[in-house]
């Protein structure tokens, strides 16, 4: 099973959520796939995420984009877990406390109120160094105009990791790797 958790201010109609669903689909593996749209806050959120994890009969891999990222982290401490981080906040108390104040969803179109209770709910599960960097598969783009690149690749030392020259916060590599993500899921073989 692979659980997609996107990023901040995104939904499952992006596009890395949807090419994920959609090549999941079509090579019959469709019912191993979920994303749901997260709650604002990340407590909420995680408690979403726990709930599906605990319906899974195996141990499911997350993939986080973003803010995903940061609460695929947390998770994959937490139960043990495979993940794949993409462009991931690494420190998302930090990177998005200056988007205190109204927001709107890329996808959705629809507005909320991001408020400093969402940054202190962020602070709270807040990794500050990963265990078994076996576990993990970093990928970021060097251009990634939202979040330093350098941040995540220092944060997930020792762990698979891919790094593509420009690029940008969307991850245009995303369909070069998904054999790959399909392989590291435990779907696939090589």
């Amino acid at each position: 099973m692979i659980l997609y958790l996107h990023g901040f201010r995104s939904a499952p109609g992006s596009v890395k959520a949807t090419r994920l669903r959609d090549y999941l689909t079509e090579r019959g593996f469709g019912a191993r796939y979920w994303c749901e749209q997260l709650p604002v806050c990340a407590t909420d959120a995680i408690a979403l995420v726990e709930a599906q994890i605990a319906r899974c009969e195996t141990p499911p891999t997350l993939i986080g984009s973003s803010l995903g990222g940061y609460y695929a982290t947390w998770l994959a401490e937490k139960h043990d877990l495979k993940a794949i981080l993409v462009n991931p906040s690494v420190v998302s108390h930090i990177s998005l406390a200056p988007y205190v104040g109204p927001q709107t969803n890329l996808y959705t179109g629809e507005s909320f109120d991001f408020t400093p209770a969402h940054i202190e709910a962020l602070r709270a599960i807040e990794v500050p160094h990963i265990t078994r960097p076996e576990r993990y598969w970093l990928m970021v783009d060097t251009g990634d105009e939202i979040l330093d690149y350098r941040h995540a690749v220092a944060r997930y030392a020792g762990c698979r990791q891919t790094i593509h020259a420009g690029g940008d916060h969307g991850f245009r590599h995303w369909d070069e790797h998904l054999d790959g993500v399909l392989t590291f899921a435990g779907l696939a073989s090589d």
